[in-house]
């Protein structure tokens, strides 16, 4: 089984002592690669480089930043990567990323195929290049199928590998693995899993991204939104039913959302290990 974690960026002193805990403890797993997220423009581009750094100095794991399209030039961008090229850097996630509302001008590259494409000319093969994938459909997708042929168009330009948003049915995964497939997608496609700890969290990221949650598991949530010792453990035993029934049908790479915690993602690694 190969497992990867993300996290955000750390921003004060402690979150960068919290931030080095939780590594210490999922270093243990021996996972493939962790990933940090990128803000759109400035500081928040800088917090995440600023991690990355912190991250190659504190593990031999493999690291590999968020790069989004949004407020990105060829410029930026082509120092941006040789920057992480100098950190030994060889994993990028490539995104198109949200756009903030008061920006008119997103930037000279509008789709996340087009960096991925500018990335594999300026580059080559130096990168291993991960994209989004949307089991559920990309919020601002018109349908199915035009986002299912947007992703195929990552996959054309040179992605390697595909990381998907977080998802509660199973059966949307491997519905969008299979049309995937119908295209001629042929990268590993792997699941991202959201641990289930915080019931008003898990519903605003979801309102956000257009996750389903399906009603069965909203109930229960609702049901415990005063006992959070049991939300834990009915999130745990869900989420890891979830990842030990794809396992059964042939799933061996997972994707943590670890929200910079270690404890729910290893408790859920542990489970299915």
């Amino acid at each position: 089984m190969s497992i990867s974690y993300e996290f955000f960026p750390a921003r004060t002193e402690q979150g960068k002592k919290n931030l080095d805990q939780t590594l210490a403890k999922l270093d243990a797993t021996n996972p493939d690669f962790y990933s940090v997220t990128f803000g759109a423009l400035g500081s928040a581009q800088d917090a995440t480089f600023d991690t990355i750094s912190q991250l190659s100095d504190a593990t031999t794991v493999s690291v590999a930043p968020h790069l989004t399209c949004v407020g990105s030039d060829k410029e930026q961008m082509t120092t941006l990567l040789d920057e992480y090229a100098r950190l030994n850097v060889s994993r990028v996630v490539v995104l198109r990323g949200d756009i903030p509302p008061a920006i008119r001008d997103i930037g000279e590259f509008h789709y996340a195929n087009e960096l991925v494409e500018f990335i594999r000319n300026q580059h080559g093969d130096r990168f291993t290049i991960d994209v989004a994938a949307y089991p559920e459909k990309h919020p601002q997708s018109k349908t199915v199928a035009t986002d299912i042929e947007h992703f195929a168009n990552k996959v054309k330009v040179g992605a390697d590998s595909a990381i998907t948003q977080y998802f509660y049915n199973i059966d949307a995964y491997f519905r969008f693995v299979d049309e995937a497939q119908q295209l001629g997608v042929n990268i590993p496609i792997v699941p991202g899993i959201m641990p289930i700890t915080n019931y008003q969290q898990l519903a605003r990221f979801s309102k956000i991204c257009d996750a389903d949650i399906p009603l069965w598991i909203l109930n229960r949530l609702e049901m415990y939104r005063d006992d959070m010792d049991s939300l834990r453990a009915f999130g745990l035993d869900v989420v890891s039913e979830m990842c030990l029934q794809m396992k059964a049908r042939g799933v061996n790479d997972f994707h943590f959302y670890t929200m910079n915690r270690s404890e729910p993602a290893l408790s859920i690694v542990y489970n299915i290990s």
